[in-house]
């Protein structure tokens, strides 16, 4: 990467200085195809990338811009951890993943991956933290279980009930998600993938293929496939098909400021956290490069539309949020409130990713239904849709079809 600098791409890439023509350039020679991949967020990134390392001519749109705000891989924040119950797929696409995010994170002007470690807990009898437990040391995952009087000498901060049991993976951590996805498009750019700014309407399905999609200025774009990555917009762009099968809900995140000089929240005191509480889910991570306390609760919120719904933080979730903070964090319930922000999930019925081939069109692919937990899978997830496009995939999962997307929420990945 001579002459390189991740601040130039970005600008180039951000602004949408790369020029895209109206129809592509022929492909390479030999195997190499012309693909369109559309949506610039955790998962069109990796993609993209794992296309051009396999040689391909890929072009990259987006409506908004990488990790844009509204995006379901925007923000700051996002956590990694292997443990998933007794679901052993995402135990190794986030074994996986790990070693392609710490590479990122090292070649990155600002750290990408912060290795601080992930402590789960919740009652003895939770089979999601003894399954986990199993499926790690089957994978050879470093991880600890930890009985209470061990919690609380190690994590004096929360307030643990008298019978705790915690899951403890110490390899994984947070990843700085907008920052993530920006320096995987800058150095697809400088590697010579193309980007350009540009939405892409829905696209009109007569026959077994695509052939080309038309964008919102009115301009043709061909390829000999088209990967749609495009989040909580896929309904829109497919409402026949996914409408009723991906579900965004609106998620509200707060963080919160500690006494001036407690060290106690810093990252190397506090990891990573959730409290699975019954399946109701309370997560955040301690104060990572100065933003505060981190906290939201993971129970799915009220359906939301990407494009016009309110994004204004209710005063109901943070009351919750502060109800929950009394029982587990009680130093800083009544502490300020320095910044909230609300995201979404796109949600399949049960929480299990979608990676397929439309089912009509032969030239598409369809990834998306991150359901909250997708991000850490972002460099396992691109990989496995790149060799899908490019016919090399060794053995589908069958989780990932389309063909087993529900159209009824029973959550059931966690």
């Amino acid at each position: 990467m001579a002459g390189f600098t991740r601040r130039a791409a970005l600008a180039a890439a951000g602004a949408g200085a790369l020029a895209t023509p109206a129809i592509l350039r022929a492909a390479r020679p030999g195997s190499a195809r012309r693909i369109v991949v559309i949506g610039a967020g955790v998962f069109g990134a990796w993609t993209a990338h794992h296309l051009l390392k396999r040689g391909h001519d890929v072009l990259l749109l987006d409506a908004w811009g990488p990790s844009h705000a509204r995006a379901s891989s925007g923000g700051e924040s996002r956590m990694t951890r292997a443990g998933y119950g007794a679901d052993e797929v995402y135990s190794r696409m986030a074994r996986d993943s790990l070693p392609e995010w710490k590479s990122l994170s090292a070649r990155a002007g600002l750290p990408i991956f912060h290795q601080i470690g992930v402590l789960f807990f919740g009652p003895p009898t939770e089979r999601y933290l003894t399954d986990s437990a199993t499926v790690l040391d089957r994978l050879a995952i470093r991880h600890e279980l930890i009985q209470t009087p061990t919690l609380r000498k190690r994590f004096p901060m929360i307030a643990f009930e008298d019978e705790t049991l915690g899951l403890y993976e110490p390899e994984f951590g947070a990843l700085m998600a907008r920052r993530a996805v920006q320096t995987l498009v800058a150095e697809f750019v400088a590697a010579g993938g193309r980007y350009a700014q540009k939405a892409v309407a829905p696209p009109d399905i007569r026959g077994q293929r695509l052939d080309h999609i038309v964008t919102t200025g009115g301009e043709r774009i061909e390829g000999d496939v088209f990967v749609f990555a495009c989040g909580p917009w896929l309904p829109k762009l497919f409402p026949a098909m996914l409408g009723k099968r991906i579900f965004p809900t609106r998620q509200e995140i707060f963080f919160f400021a500690a006494e001036a000089g407690d060290t106690q929240y810093l990252p190397g005191s506090l990891p990573g956290w959730a409290d699975f509480n019954g399946g109701d889910i309370y997560y955040g991570f301690p104060d990572l490069e100065n933003r505060g306390f981190k906290i939201a609760h993971d129970a799915h919120g009220p359906p939301i539309d990407p494009d016009a719904g309110d994004r204004t933080p209710r005063a109901e979730a943070l009351a919750d949020v502060r109800a929950f903070m009394k029982k587990r964090f009680p130093a800083l319930a009544d502490r300020p409130l320095s910044e909230a922000r609300v995201c979404q999930y796109e949600n399949s019925a049960n929480g299990d990713l979608l990676i397929d081939r439309h089912p009509a069109l032969s030239d598409v692919v369809l990834v998306g239904a991150g359901s909250g937990h997708g991000f850490k899978h972002g460099p396992a997830v691109g990989a496995y849709a790149a060799a899908l496009v490019d016919g090399t995939l060794a053995k589908p999962e069958p989780r990932f079809s389309f063909a087993s997307k529900g159209e009824t929420q029973a959550r059931a990945v966690h």
